[in-house]
């Protein structure tokens, strides 16, 4: 099957300069207008900022989209319809990077929940290791079969809450063990008593990683 072309919002740099570049990547139900709004928190000079709609149209509600489908829960299943998913998101990636002329070491992804899922399977299968990968309120998919997968080793920024009732939060632990186990760089920031979303505090957290790996 040929890869979806992925659109959505952007915000071009302030500078009209870009030398990086940030992909955001929404959750279950929602869109790219969902984390766009991040961007002018982010304080990423020279930075493009895509949030692109995921490729398939949200299965448990009429509006929004998906990356794969939560009806049927099974592990195995959800890891077919993300590797179903992931030659979309590599081809906007690609397509960027020739867009802007960027390295992938210019290149983050910033996942929130389903988006966080997808940003931990992603990166790691690529051939050149981007600069990072901030996942919020998120979890790693069969991390028994990751580590003979990966084969870049991006570093990775977790940030989860505690109270999290969509994806528990010991879904952070699990990810750090397998990433760790595979060579990979991953710092893990808990929330105190916040939900399934994303707060001021996880914002700086994420900024301070973002700032480092780009190299700002």
């Amino acid at each position: 099957m040929s890869p979806t072309t992925l659109k959505g919002p952007e915000l071009p740099s302030a500078s009209g300069i870009t030398r990086r570049l940030v992909i955001f990547l929404h959750g279950l139900g929602a869109d790219g207008d969902d984390l766009i709004g991040l961007a002018p928190l982010l304080d990423l000079p020279d930075t493009h900022f895509m949030a692109p709609n995921a490729p398939f149209p949200c299965d448990m509600a009429p509006y929004g989209y998906q990356w794969f489908s939560l009806r049927d829960r099974n592990p195995a299943r959800i890891v077919a319809e993300i590797a179903a998913a992931t030659p979309s998101l590599d081809a906007l990636i690609d397509a960027a990077m020739t867009r802007f002329n960027l390295a992938a070491k210019d290149v983050a992804l910033v996942g929130f929940s389903q988006g966080t899922m997808m940003a931990l399977h992603v990166a790691p299968r690529r051939a050149e290791a981007l600069a990072g990968v901030v996942g919020f309120s998120g979890a790693l998919m069969e991390p028994p079969l990751f580590a003979a997968e990966i084969r870049s080793r991006p570093p990775v920024c977790l940030i989860h809450g505690t109270a999290d009732e969509v994806v528990p939060f010991a879904s952070m632990a699990v990810a750090k063990s397998a990433l760790e186990n595979a060579e990979i760089a991953a710092e893990t920031h808990a929330r105190l008593g916040l939900g399934h979303g994303i707060d001021e505090a996880g914002v700086a957290i994420a900024v301070k990683f973002l700032k480092r790996v780009l190299a700002v």
